[in-house]
């Protein structure tokens, strides 16, 4: 009779897993280079996306690497000029010039070099996918103690993205009429959209004459000294979008935004409970204070209950981790693009968010990064980012405390990068802390002020890449922080 161990097979001592060799094509790598030695016009063809790194053979990528470096200088690249470059190697029995003329025999045509370009490029694109989805497994299999399944995965779509973007072979010059096409395609979608823009509104009318609406692939600067109200116009901003969101099926089955948009909030500063609050308080016409406390009348729950029930339909995504790095709010913005859609982002704001970490300390470095991740984040997405910063406190040492350009704290790259920067400026806010002794004629000037400040702001729109600078009067309710359109005629002040 058999036994339960006889029962159970075993592998044999044989029967190992095959040892997987990483893919390459050495032979495309020697046709290439062949063919780059015998015309150099054939390394233009391939130069703007293969990098020496590419080729699998360390013999290959110097002999890439030096002949472009030749080629970039006006020089000829050669057999003949190449060997003093390349040194000694054991090439088995074979010496460099031997190797160097063999690949010219055997070089590829100059009509077929892009095809094997792209092929080693695609190769080296694997063997990395290989060294990500290895260290993975590694890493999961012993990750260090400090270190959370979330960071290994915000860290293996970095990789991922930079071995993506790192030598794409879709772009260079485009024709003109292409890009004719896409302004037309633009100028259709405008007059189509709720008030004609050509980017998306912002549901401040005033605001949206001077600027057309938010456009894709701006980032757009929203700055201000505390108690100003940045957070809540971008709030109002955002939730404005979001509840204008109509979308329609395309041909393909995907959806595409029609009016509104799909909005991702990074709440940095407060949680998403504060952030709900706040925004309830603007929809509902109840003080955001009376709501956390309970002290509202029966009238203002169903206001309240209304306004709630109206905003669990709209696409408004908050992300209210703290401290976000630029690579970590990169990732997550990709995701909601993946798998909500998005129109736009925002994100409250850019001096808590941090870089790479080495930057050593240096904060004008980092929030350099940081703005030019931005940046980029907009144009690959192709969404506008409205990013809120803080200005610096050398505004509060003069006498006309409107900011400026200069005033943006920490780097100068916040003014280079960005494409719109706006200012919110409240004279009210500073006035409340100059009153004067009352009965005196100094406190009837002051209450004149006061009244002609009340519930005013104004937005100044210190940098427009595509547009004038001004400044745009809105009106401004404290106790619920709602902006609006002002309701009368000469809203929008004189172009500066």
């Amino acid at each position: 009779m058999a036994t339960v161990e006889a029962l159970i097979p075993r592998p044999a001592a044989t029967e190992a897993r095959p040892y997987r060799v990483p893919p390459a094509n050495v032979e495309a790598e020697q046709a290439l280079l062949g063919a780059i030695l015998i015309n150099n016009d054939a390394f233009d063809r391939v130069s703007d996306f293969l990098r020496s790194e590419h080729f699998v053979e360390e013999l290959h990528r110097r002999i890439y690497e030096i002949a472009g470096a030749m080629i970039r200088q006006g020089k000829l690249a050669t057999p003949i000029t190449l060997k003093t470059f390349l040194g000694d190697h054991d090439l088995g029995g074979m010496t460099v010039s031997q190797y160097l003329a063999r690949l010219a025999t055997e070089a590829t045509t100059i009509i077929n070099a892009y095809d094997y370009g792209r092929s080693i490029y695609d190769l080296a694109l694997r063997r990395d996918l290989i060294g990500i989805g290895e260290d993975v497994v590694n890493v999961a299999y012993d990750a260090p103690v400090d270190s959370s399944p979330r960071e290994q995965i915000e860290e293996a779509e970095r990789r991922l993205y930079a071995i993506a973007e790192g030598g794409r072979y879709d772009g260079g010059f485009q024709r003109f009429s292409d890009a004719l096409k896409i302004a037309v395609d633009m100028a259709a979608r405008a007059y189509e959209r709720e008030g004609s823009l050509s980017g998306i509104a912002t549901g401040l009318h005033d605001l949206d004459r001077y600027m057309g609406g938010l456009q894709a692939s701006d980032l757009v600067i929203l700055a201000g000294r505390p108690g100003m109200g940045k957070t809540a116009l971008a709030t109002n901003i955002a939730f404005n979008i979001a509840r204008a969101y109509e979308g329609r099926t395309r041909a393909d089955g995907g959806m595409e935004t029609v009016n509104g948009g799909i909005v991702g909030f990074f709440s940095l500063e407060m949680s998403a409970e504060q952030l709900a609050t706040r925004i309830i308080a603007e929809q509902s016409n109840v003080a955001s204070y009376k709501i956390r406390r309970g002290d509202i009348t029966e009238g203002e729950f169903r206001r309240v209950a209304d306004a709630v029930t109206e905003m669990q339909a709209i696409p408004f995504y908050i992300d209210q981790t703290g401290g976000v790095s630029i690579a970590q709010l990169t990732a997550r913005a990709r995701r909601l693009k993946r798998q909500k859609g998005l129109d736009l982002l925002v994100i409250d704001y850019i001096q808590l968010m941090t870089g790479s970490k080495s930057r050593d300390g240096n904060r004008v470095q980092e929030l350099t990064e940081i703005t030019t991740g931005l940046k980029s984040l907009a144009k690959e997405l192709a969404v506008p980012i409205v990013a809120l910063s803080q200005l610096s406190r050398q505004v509060e040492s003069r006498d006309d405390k409107r900011p400026q350009l200069s005033d943006l704290r920490e780097s100068g790259s916040i003014e280079q990068d960005a494409d719109v920067v706006l200012f919110v400026y409240r004279e009210e806010y500073y006035l409340k802390n100059k009153e004067p002794r009352p009965g005196g004629p100094e406190h009837i000037e002051w209450m004149t002020k006061m009244e002609s400040a009340h519930g005013r702001a104004e937005v100044i729109i210190g940098k427009q890449r595509h547009g004038p600078t001004g400044t745009v009067e809105l009106q401004f309710d404290a106790e619920v922080t709602r902006f609006s359109s002002l309701a009368r005629e000469d809203a929008i002040a004189e172009i500066r």
